[in-house]
């Protein structure tokens, strides 16, 4: 937590002179002569979620350093950890990426490669696809979420559109 020096004090209470108030009834402009202290605070972490979240915030929008993203979408990554989902019920796949997050940022893993399986075309959704739909919302709901810097597509090397990269932050 810290409080804005005067230089950001100065330059918020100018912000906050030109905002126009919702009301339509006029308003007397106020001279600062003391900027207002305005405190910045971090807001507590999330309650650990259960063992099958089900709302998330979702993660994969996140942005990575350009050189990342190249890097990435190049293939030229090799992933620290690899995951592959093949075979697994939601249950266990979820309590697989959940021990494999923990033992990737103990380890100090940068890129994991989770392989979660292509979609099948003509095959209804309910019957396959299930781990791989719900991957997004468990990373963003995991006790490990904010620990991953970003979650991208693999590239075709690495598995493509049944393969995600995760890539976590550095400690």
């Amino acid at each position: 937590m810290r409080s804005l020096n005067p230089d950001e004090a100065a330059l918020w209470a100018k912000v906050a002179a030109t905002i126009r108030p919702l009301s339509r009834e006029p308003v007397e402009a106020q001279e600062v002569e003391d900027p207002p202290k305005i405190v910045l605070t971090r807001i507590a972490p999330a309650p650990r979620p259960p063992v099958r979240p089900k709302v998330a915030v979702p993660i994969g929008d996140r942005t990575l350093d350009g050189s990342w993203d190249k890097r990435l979408r190049g293939g030229s990554v090799e992933p620290d950890r690899i995951l592959d989902l093949h075979g697994m019920t939601l249950d266990t796949a979820w309590q697989a990426i959940d021990r494999t997050l923990e033992r990737a940022v103990a380890a100090g893993d940068r890129v994991l490669l989770l392989i979660t399986g292509h979609h099948r075309p003509g095959t209804a959704p309910v019957e396959r696809g299930r781990i791989r739909a719900a991957v997004h919302d468990w990373l963003a709901a995991s006790r490990h979420a904010s620990r991953i810097a970003a979650v991208r597509g693999a590239h075709r090397r690495h598995g493509g559109g049944g393969s995600l990269y995760i890539v976590l932050r550095r400690r």
